[in-house]
Protein backbone atom coordinates (compact mmCIF):
# COMPACT_ATOMS: atom_id res chain seq x y z
CA UNK A 1 0.00 0.00 0.00
CA UNK A 2 1.04 3.23 -1.14
CA UNK A 3 2.43 5.90 2.03
CA UNK A 4 2.83 9.38 1.82
CA UNK A 5 5.35 11.54 3.46
CA UNK A 6 4.08 15.08 4.17
CA UNK A 7 6.81 18.09 5.99
CA UNK A 8 5.66 21.62 6.28
CA UNK A 9 9.02 23.41 6.47
CA UNK A 10 9.88 26.58 7.77
CA UNK A 11 13.73 27.42 5.96
CA UNK A 12 15.65 30.50 8.05
CA UNK A 13 18.95 29.60 6.17
CA UNK A 14 17.64 29.36 1.80
CA UNK A 15 21.64 28.40 1.49
CA UNK A 16 22.31 26.10 3.62
CA UNK A 17 19.04 24.66 2.69
CA UNK A 18 19.69 24.72 -0.71
CA UNK A 19 22.95 22.55 -0.33
CA UNK A 20 19.95 20.12 1.30
CA UNK A 21 18.45 20.41 -2.23
CA UNK A 22 21.15 19.84 -4.38
CA UNK A 23 21.69 16.33 -3.37
CA UNK A 24 17.81 14.93 -2.45
CA UNK A 25 16.69 13.89 -5.54
CA UNK A 26 19.89 11.54 -6.06
CA UNK A 27 19.42 9.81 -2.90
CA UNK A 28 15.65 10.05 -3.30
CA UNK A 29 15.10 8.16 -6.28
CA UNK A 30 17.45 5.14 -5.30
CA UNK A 31 14.43 4.57 -2.86
CA UNK A 32 11.64 4.87 -5.24
CA UNK A 33 10.46 7.58 -3.99
CA UNK A 34 7.61 9.98 -6.57
CA UNK A 35 7.61 13.86 -5.67
CA UNK A 36 4.34 14.58 -5.85
CA UNK A 37 4.19 18.39 -4.32
CA UNK A 38 6.46 20.94 -3.34
CA UNK A 39 4.72 24.53 -2.80
CA UNK A 40 6.20 27.53 -1.11
CA UNK A 41 2.57 29.44 -0.86
CA UNK A 42 -0.25 27.04 -0.82
CA UNK A 43 -3.34 27.81 -1.12
CA UNK A 44 -4.38 28.19 2.88
CA UNK A 45 -8.91 26.90 2.56
CA UNK A 46 -8.92 26.82 6.84
CA UNK A 47 -6.62 28.22 9.39
CA UNK A 48 -2.71 28.86 9.47
CA UNK A 49 -0.01 27.87 6.89
CA UNK A 50 2.62 29.44 8.77
CA UNK A 51 5.63 27.36 6.96
CA UNK A 52 7.34 28.26 3.72
CA UNK A 53 7.66 25.07 2.22
CA UNK A 54 5.10 22.05 2.13
CA UNK A 55 6.36 19.02 0.37
CA UNK A 56 4.51 15.72 -0.27
CA UNK A 57 6.16 12.46 -1.83
CA UNK A 58 5.07 9.35 -2.10
CA UNK A 59 6.52 5.43 -1.62
CA UNK A 60 5.17 2.14 -2.64
CA UNK A 61 5.15 1.36 0.69
CA UNK A 62 5.95 2.01 4.63
CA UNK A 63 9.48 -0.24 4.23
CA UNK A 64 10.88 1.93 1.07
CA UNK A 65 9.71 5.37 3.02
CA UNK A 66 11.59 4.32 6.14
CA UNK A 67 14.35 2.75 4.09
CA UNK A 68 14.82 6.33 2.82
CA UNK A 69 14.35 8.54 5.75
CA UNK A 70 16.95 5.94 7.95
CA UNK A 71 19.45 5.55 5.36
CA UNK A 72 23.08 6.79 5.76
CA UNK A 73 23.20 8.79 2.84
CA UNK A 74 19.71 10.72 3.79
CA UNK A 75 20.51 11.65 7.38
CA UNK A 76 24.33 12.89 6.54
CA UNK A 77 22.27 14.92 3.79
CA UNK A 78 19.40 16.05 6.40
CA UNK A 79 21.85 17.54 8.32
CA UNK A 80 21.68 20.34 5.99
CA UNK A 81 18.15 20.71 6.19
CA UNK A 82 18.26 20.37 10.39
CA UNK A 83 20.63 23.27 10.25
CA UNK A 84 18.74 25.55 7.93
CA UNK A 85 15.45 24.80 8.98
CA UNK A 86 12.37 23.42 11.29
CA UNK A 87 10.03 21.06 10.14
CA UNK A 88 7.27 18.88 10.44
CA UNK A 89 7.31 15.42 8.68
CA UNK A 90 4.44 12.70 9.07
CA UNK A 91 4.23 9.34 7.31
CA UNK A 92 0.22 8.93 6.10
CA UNK A 93 -0.80 5.50 5.15
CA UNK A 94 -2.79 5.39 1.59
CA UNK A 95 -6.48 3.79 1.49
CA UNK A 96 -5.80 1.64 -0.66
Amino acid sequence: MSVYIVATITIHDRERYARYGDGFMEIFRRHRGTLLAVDESPEVLEGEWPCTRTVIIEFPDAAAARAWYGSADYQALAQHRFAASIADIALVRGLG
